[in-house]
């Protein structure tokens, strides 16, 4: 096994270590003695890595964020690949593709809705949305004022329905929110 195969190894065991961690302790009390034990690797490996445990809560948002992303991009390529250019069904699409990944995913999604990460967390979570609205913009081909508000509404309403598909306590209810949510977005954006 080569050298990069074995970091990449250590590092995805200290990320999914690092999830159970937090996810059952929060970030204050998460240890990274615990996490160590877990990926079954060393200290010094975690800081070679990540630099300590905010970088390593930082990394694991980042990686949970860009895998909401890619799992909401691919769905509507391939809802464009099948033909649909209407820009609220791609909006819609993509959507519930994210609302699915809120489920699938729902502990670490509790895990950064608890709050308390650290130092600078709330700044890039902000980043995250804003560049999630733009992103929403450029999909529904939001041009003036009034669509731009538009966007923001309609993002922070499938952000709202994640959150709280994510404390849902079974899949039938976040399912049944979800096709409320999805159902009520399509409403307002017509």
């Amino acid at each position: 096994m080569s050298v990069s195969t074995r970091a990449a190894g250590t590092r995805t065991s200290l990320l999914a270590a690092a999830r159970g961690v937090f996810a059952e302790s929060g970030f204050a009390e998460a240890s990274i003695a615990e996490v160590v034990a877990r990926a079954g690797a060393s200290v010094g490996s975690l800081y070679h890595h990540f630099g300590g445990k905010a970088e390593l809560y930082l990394a694991l948002f980042e990686d949970y964020q860009s895998g909401q992303e890619a799992r909401a991009a691919t769905a509507v390529r391939e809802a464009r690949v099948a033909g649909e250019v209407d820009p609220l069904a791609l909006f819609l699409v993509g959507s519930r593709s994210y609302l699915d990944g809120c489920w699938q995913q729902r502990d670490l999604a509790r895990t950064f809705l608890a709050g308390g990460g650290p130092p600078g967390f709330e700044l890039l979570a902000r980043k995250r949305y804003r560049d999630w609205t733009r992103r929403n913009a450029l999909l529904l081909g939001a041009e003036s004022d009034w669509g731009d508000a538009l966007v923001l509404v309609l993002t922070t309403v499938i952000s709202e329905a994640g959150h709280e598909m994510a404390v849902c306590d079974h899949e039938d209810a976040a399912q049944r929110l979800a096709d409320n949510v999805l159902s009520l977005v399509e409403k307002i954006g017509s």
